[in-house]
């Protein structure tokens, strides 16, 4: 899975959930293929030696991992979404598109940050308190605050927060 996900064909992920019994889709979303990092995915124990396919290795997609803005709804509660709608939230999200896996992973790391802080506005503090989960995310980072600024200029450069003020940023998303 992890080598699917961060080759050049990989593919766009669609979501669904269903009413068996009414044959009734509740909600379908899909999540680009650009908001995966080898973080998102576990791996479970292989099957047993009992098992049709012993040995073989599945894993789980961490779907908490994904940033809310990387979930595009078709289907919510039964409803169908206007395609115009869908089209601009995908559209919009495009200008997250990030070849890097690594800076993939940043983005989206300080992108969930953002996403906990329950405020529309914060502070460049605030955000400055997820130091130490991002440090265990990239032990190799040495320089974690001035690399949440370079994420947050860039989410402020493609439209997805605005820098209000001297250390205070408000969510556009």
């Amino acid at each position: 899975m992890i080598s699917r996900i961060t080759s050049i064909q990989n593919p766009n992920f669609l979501f669904m959930n269903y009413q068996k019994e009414l044959m009734i889709v509740e909600n379908l979303v899909v999540v680009p293929k650009y908001f995966f990092v080898p973080s998102m995915i576990e791996k479970r124990k292989p099957l047993s030696d009992t098992a049709q396919r012993a040995g073989w290795i599945g894993c789980n997609i961490l779907l908490n991992t994904i940033p809310k803005q990387g979930f595009i709804k078709i289907i919510d509660n039964g409803e169908v979404i206007a395609k115009d709608k869908v089209i601009s939230q995908m559209l919009k999200i495009s200008n997250l598109k990030i070849l890097n896996i690594d800076c993939r992973g940043w983005l989206f790391d300080v992108l969930q940050c953002i996403n906990s802080i329950t405020k529309e506005e914060f502070t460049l503090d605030e955000i400055y308190q997820y130091e130490l989960i991002l440090k265990r995310k990239h032990p190799r980072n040495n320089n974690i605050k001035a690399k949440i600024r370079q994420q947050l200029q860039y989410l402020r450069d493609k439209g997805f927060l605005e820098f209000s003020q001297r250390g205070r940023y408000k969510k556009i998303i």
